[in-house]
């Protein structure tokens, strides 16, 4: 039982790890003179939205085949604006000043393929675990 503790949190930590290391491009992040929250609670519809955003990454760089879709909450926002809702600034003045981002499948195939690894890993590792168990 101890090793299965063990595995229990080496797949925690790196579930974490993962995760807070992709964030998304228009996610706040904090300044060095912010402080993060101190309380901590998460509720099933925040941990529902990670998993969502983890399976559905966006970019706000964008091809010049791509079309721009305005923003759905107005048309004339700043870039505070339209960070907080979720959406991208215009970095040039002939396009639209916020614009919806654009699923980024690089990023996703770059997730399935660490999450597939790590899963490999740790089922490869199982019988190693299994064995050493049985033998005390």
């Amino acid at each position: 039982t101890g090793t299965h503790l063990v595995w229990e949190c080496v797949v925690l930590v790196l579930l974490c790890s993962i995760n807070s290391s992709f964030a998304s491009p228009t996610e706040h992040v904090l300044e060095k003179s912010e402080v993060a929250p101190s309380n901590f609670s998460m509720n099933l519809e925040d941990v529902y939205e990670a998993l969502l955003s983890f399976f559905r990454p966006v970019t706000c760089h964008h091809k010049d085949e791509q079309t721009l879709i305005p923003c759905h909450v107005g048309e004339s926002l700043n870039i505070t604006e339209c960070l907080k809702n979720k959406c991208c600034p215009s970095k040039t003045s002939h396009d639209l000043p916020c614009y919806m981002p654009f699923e980024d499948s690089m990023q996703l195939m770059f997730r399935v393929l660490v999450l597939v690894a790590g899963g490999l890993l740790i089922l490869g590792c199982l019988p190693l675990c299994c064995c050493a168990g049985l033998q005390k």
